[in-house]
């Protein structure tokens, strides 16, 4: 009877034929990911038009993407295409299923993210004659950015282990070289152990980078705006007081709003930034 052999998976986890498979595994994750979140933003603005033509279109899409395996995917877009006369190369192939499948996921996780951001938010910088691009560009996407880091995070996590699927249409991965190796060497315990320690190594090391993205992020208020708020000390803030707790642009928030309610002197108004100054518009308050 024939036992595992650990020396043997110890020299499988240094072959530099798997080592190459990992680098593969992580282009085909780094592309997906930038791939999928250009397209996952672009239909997620078309979900939340108005247009009815573009948010059914966009509905289509994610609910196409999201109801069909990943597998099947890719094994269409590489052997039924050809069918149709549309070729790609081999690594397209899984590029275009990763990128197309992960964009619906993203879609999902993009809107939420621009619907948690308060409405008040965009009414705020539309009464400071900002145009509606640079309240997304500025105030908008920052801030919904922050929220979407955690379900990313997670979406990135998934897409990692997913690309083990394009093995099936000979993509050189991880999966795909250690099916290799097994079949040369019909050392199975072994080869996928190493495997199998490579994406543990590669998934823990992504958890730990999104932890200390989760730490460094600055928690938003749920209520943005005037009101009886505190500040990040426990003090409440007193009613004339406008509180700016919107992290991604507080001193340029504080600076655009003095200069705008400098204009009037009563009742006087102060500007609490993060940093819990009191800016007042009089000087000679």
């Amino acid at each position: 009877m024939t036992h595992f052999n650990l020396a043997a998976s110890v020299d499988y986890f240094f072959n530099f034929f798997l080592m190459k498979g990992v680098l593969v595994t992580i282009g085909l994750t780094v592309a997906g990911v930038v791939g999928g979140l250009i397209l996952g933003m672009g239909i997620a603005l078309m979900r939340m038009s108005s247009n009815p033509v573009l948010s059914g279109f966009a509905r289509f899409y994610i609910w196409f993407f999201r109801g069909t395996p990943l597998l099947i995917q890719l094994v269409v877009i590489y052997s039924g295409l050809p069918q149709l006369g549309i070729k790609f190369s081999v690594i397209t192939c899984a590029l275009v299923g990763l990128i197309l499948n992960e964009a619906a996921y993203l879609a999902e996780i993009v809107r939420s993210g621009f619907m948690a951001v308060s409405a008040g938010q965009r009414e705020a910088a539309w009464a400071l004659s900002l145009s509606r691009w640079v309240t997304f560009r500025r105030i908008t996407l920052p801030q919904a950015f922050r929220l979407m880091i955690p379900p990313l995070g997670n979406s990135i996590n998934s897409l990692l282990k997913a690309t083990s699927l394009a093995s099936v249409i000979s993509v050189e991965e991880i999966m795909r070289r250690s099916d290799m190796l097994m079949q040369e060497h019909f050392q199975i315990l072994e080869v996928y152990a190493a495997a199998t320690a490579y994406y543990l190594i590669l998934t823990s090391v992504w958890d730990v980078a999104q932890r200390r993205l989760g730490l460094s992020r600055i928690s938003l208020h749920p209520r943005l705006g005037c009101g009886r708020l505190q500040n990040h000390q426990g003090h409440r803030v007193p009613d004339n007081v406008v509180q700016i707790r919107s992290d991604p642009l507080p001193l340029h928030l504080s600076v655009t709003l003095h200069r705008h309610l400098s204009q009037f002197t009563p009742p006087p108004i102060q500007l609490l930034s993060h940093t819990s100054r009191h800016i007042h518009p009089n000087p000679h308050q």
